[in-house]
């Protein structure tokens, strides 16, 4: 079967699951569990979308509204070709007065139902229903009309674009920018009396083709049509090449059998791990965050083939499945590692992905924020880097090694570090080089250095702690390739965060060109919109905790554990200090408060962990569970931040495990609570890792002692040695905290090296 699939589709990776043992009827099964609704009413900024879609596949739909109040639909989408973005052509399903037909049609619609595998909708203002379900590259729907006294219509749009019809099927394109097109070919169940262009109250099957802004054909049936079948494939390459994808994929117009096929696909896919115990709502939040961390990267190899926008040319994949659409500032921190424990091979093909977008496009500088279009080169820094180290560390040797260091190396030292810039090196990367650190304009200060984007702030503080970080795993990948010199060089750069650290305040504090700490300042609010005049999307109080390489450090700069530990306290106690519209107003991206603390974003993840560097983790065994329990929960504002495609579910996948990875590129995971009673996690080597709490009751959040296969465990860690080599950690857990375990100096996590 893994021969077949994977030579048919080229990127789905499956694995022998013995679903029936496991889930047998009537249990729920994984996918079951699964609630697309989940965070679909924002706190502040953008909603998670009830993505309609196969596993990290090419294919990716969901309706078209604001968010889940949204009044109307715009249409029937037909691809999404980026996270969070509009769909590429739309289905409008009409009858009526063909004068008032439209390129898209907007809906009312009622009884909506949404599984990762399937969707259907009521179209109730039209007396229409709609069904849907997805394969890789191709999809179905069936849209059946109850108005049998009227011809029933199907309109097609391209938002940008140019269709093509021969008067049975319709194929084109849609233009994406940087000289990229999604294509499409669709074909219907029965003869449509007529395809073509619209005008007024006529179809005109003259227009071969059409093209344009919002072109569209309309496809009329004749009266007594009750029912319509579509299906369609999508392809990068070529309409033919989205013939081939249907026809390979949905031979017949059986709905039912492709949405079944998708669950399947699906229970196989989240049932890598299995949970036993905890609630139903726990439950609930842990597939559903597990299913959102497969929409990206995705697969856009057809037959073998993908089209890079790298550098505008169709490649041979060379046998390896060619990914993209990832935004690696969200997801190196997490998504990345959790592949490499259930999905190592997908993790390969992608780092193989990412190389090669380096080598394909100019200058050969490694992405940062890769999609089907090109690198948007979004955000700060450039954690491409850590994500190669982190594979390499945990094992992994199916990439080259000396090839990746080029381009992360090029990717920090010739492109500036300015953020959401693509622009080579210049005066403020020199002074990075020369003194170790991003300097900060005064208050005041105009900006005039041309490499930072005009509608952006240098954000020095978070670039710095960054961009150290960058360094050391720069530094560690040359010390694996033996280069002794540039490791030294890069190591000892990796220190320099000590140059923006106020001793006197303990927080890293942004300084000017002349070596001086901005003053007066806020560590709440004097960093500008969004922080960006010193940090990035959060305040100081956030990044004064972001220095994942080295915590050992940060505990020693701080004044020891016990003074780590009270101003780790003190975050979480320290109030917004303004009403909520006012800081929300300057940090949109700070939500999911607890004091100063933001659950909501993606550099605040680790740091409930931190508390085990210091000795403590009935500490961090306390907070995560709390921090689950107050902001992931099984419901429409169930996410406190945006979601990033699995940059944020990761983080709740992981804590309800009861570890986390806070140092990527360093192989190893840093425990918390976990939340259920039994989990068998099946690696991507075929071995089974199985978490066992004993004493177990929601409410015993606390780890009395621990064992790993057998021996006695009091260490607040554990090796990614340990967990591939397969076997149990067992915890007897407890109500209240044990605050001897893992307490001593020899029990707290590596720091900077293993």
């Amino acid at each position: 079967m893994k021969q077949i699939l994977y030579l048919l589709l080229g990127c789905l990776i499956p694995f022998q699951f013995l679903t029936a043992k496991m889930y047998s009827s009537p249990e729920r099964t994984p996918v079951d569990y699964v609630n697309p609704y989940i965070g679909n009413i924002s706190h502040l900024l953008v909603p998670t979308y009830p993505t309609v879609h196969l596993p990290n596949s090419m294919l990716r739909v969901y309706p078209e509204r604001e968010n889940f109040t949204g009044n109307t639909i715009n249409g029937l989408p037909l691809i999404v070709t980026s996270h969070r973005g509009s769909s590429a052509f739309n289905l409008s399903p009409y009858q009526g007065e063909l004068q008032k037909a439209g390129s898209i049609i907007q809906y009312g619609y009622d009884n909506e139902v949404i599984k990762p595998y399937y969707y259907s909708v009521d179209l109730d203002d039209d007396g229409m229903y709609v069904q849907y379900a997805p394969s890789h590259q191709s999809g179905i729907y069936q849209i059946d009309f109850s108005q049998t006294d009227k011809p029933a219509y199907l309109i097609f749009n391209t938002r940008d674009g140019e269709l093509k019809t021969d008067g049975k099927s319709i194929s084109g394109y849609q233009k994406l920018g940087n000289h990229t097109q999604v294509y499409i070919y669709l074909e219907t169940d029965q003869q449509p009396l007529k395809i073509g262009t619209h005008q007024g109250a006529v179809i005109r099957t003259t227009d071969k083709s059409t093209q344009g802004h919002n072109a569209y054909y309309i496809l009329e049936y004749p009266k007594g049509t009750a029912s319509v079948l579509l299906r369609y494939g999508v392809s990068f390459i070529s309409s033919e090449q989205a013939k081939q994808n249907l026809r390979r994929e949905i031979k017949n117009y059986n709905l039912q059998a492709v949405a079944d096929k998708g669950r399947s696909v699906w229970n196989e896919t989240l049932g890598k791990i299995f949970v036993k115990g905890g609630t139903e709502n726990e439950k609930t939040v842990f597939y559903t965050s597990l299913y959102r961390t497969y929409e990206r990267m995705i697969c856009i190899s057809e037959d073998g083939r993908y089209f890079s926008a790298y550098d505008g040319q169709v490649h041979d994949d060379e046998g390896i499945p060619f990914y993209v659409d990832d935004w690696i500032w969200d997801t190196y921190r997490a998504t990345h590692p959790l592949r490499l424990i259930i999905e190592t091979e997908m993790e390969s093909n992608m780092v193989n992905s990412l190389i090669r977008m380096a080598y394909q496009m100019q200058p050969n500088w490694m992405p940062t924020f890769p999609e089907i279009n090109g690198d948007s080169r979004r955000m700060n820094c450039n954690h491409g880097v850590a994500t190669v180290l982190d594979a390499y560390n945990k094992g992994m040797r199916s990439f080259d090694l000396a090839k990746a260091y080029q381009v992360c190396k090029a990717a920090i030292t010739e492109k500036t570090l300015a953020p959401w810039s693509s622009k080579p090196a210049g005066v403020l990367d020199q002074f990075y080089k020369d003194h170790g650190y991003f300097p900060a304009l005064a208050v005041g200060e105009q900006e005039t250095v041309p490499e930072v984007h005009s509608w952006e702030r240098r954000q020095p503080a978070a670039v710095t702690l960054g961009t150290v970080y960058d360094e050391w795993c720069l530094g560690n990948i040359a010390q694996a390739l033996g280069d002794k010199k540039e490791a030294d060089y890069f190591l000892k750069r990796s220190l320099n965060y000590h140059k923006i650290f106020n001793k006197e305040t303990c927080f890293f504090h942004p300084k000017d060109s002349f070596g001086n700490f901005i003053q007066p300042f806020d560590y709440r609010y004097s960093s500008g919109v969004g922080g960006r005049d010193a940090y990035d999307e959060n305040n100081g109080w956030v990044y004064r905790w972001d220095l994942p390489h080295n915590v050992a450090d940060l505990v020693n700069m701080m004044g020891g554990k016990e003074r780590f530990v009270e101003e780790l306290e003190r975050m979480y106690s320290t109030p917004l200090g303004k009403g909520r519209p006012d800081f929300h107003h300057q940090f949109g991206d700070h939500t999911g408060n607890v004091g100063q603390f933001s659950m909501g974003n993606e550099p605040a993840m680790h740091i409930p962990y931190l508390y085990n560097y210091a000795g403590q983790p009935w500490r961090t065994q306390k907070r995560v569970r709390n921090l689950l329990t107050q902001w992931f929960r099984n419901d429409l504002m169930g996410i406190p931040g945006d979601e990033d495609g699995g940059g944020l579910t990761s983080f709740v996948v992981f804590s309800m495990m009861g570890f986390y990875p806070v140092t990527p590129g360093l192989p190893m995971y840093v425990i918390g609570s976990p939340v259920f009673e039994n989990q068998t996690i099946r690696l991507s080597n075929g071995k089974t890792f199985q978490i066992v709490c004993r004493n177990y009751s929601p409410e015993n959040k606390f780890i009395q002692s621990a064992k790993l296969n057998g021996k006695v465990w009091d260490q607040s860690w554990f090796s990614h040695e340990d967990l591939m080599k397969g076997g149990v950690l067992e915890f007897v857990m407890g109500k209240r905290p044990n605050k001897a375990w893992a307490a001593g100096d020899d029990a707290v996590p590596p720091s900077f090296a293993m």
